[in-house]
C-alpha cells in the first residue's frame, strides 16, 4: 500500500508535492500533518523522531515542519499509537504462542 491519508485511506498521488495547503480529495482534511509523516514517533521527543525545535501540539492539522516527509504506509490510524501498540500486542502474542 502507498501513501494515503491518515483519516479515509484514500491514496495520495504525488506524497513529494504535498504543502500546507494541500487537502485531501476525499475527505478534505489537510495532508502536511504529523500524522501522515514517516517521521512521528510517539513517546519520543515531542513525538518526533527528528529533532524538531518546537512541538507540534495538534498533530492531526497542517504545520510548517521542514521534516515533513509523508508516510508510505499510511491508512486510517496508521499513527495512532493505539492501533500501533494492539498491532505490536497481537505480534508477541503470536511470537510466544498466546494467539
Amino acid at each position: 500500500m502507498g501513501p494515503a491519508c491518515h483519516f479515509c485511506g484514500a491514496p495520495v498521488e504525488n506524497p513529494r508535492e504535498v504543502y500546507r495547503t494541500t487537502t485531501c480529495p476525499s475527505c478534505r482534511r489537510d495532508l502536511r500533518i504529523c500524522l501522515n509523516c514517516r517521521f512521528t514517533s510517539p513517546g519520543a521527543h515531542f513525538d518526533c523522531a527528528e529533532t524538531v525545535d518546537e512541538q507540534v501540539t495538534d498533530k492531526e492539522r497542517a504545520n510548517f515542519c521542514t521534516f515533513f516527509v509523508f508516510r508510505t504506509t499510511a491508512g486510517p490510524g496508521a499513527g495512532k499509537p493505539a492501533a500501533r501498540g494492539e498491532d505490536a500486542r497481537r505480534k508477541l502474542d503470536k511470537l510466544f504462542g498466546n494467539g
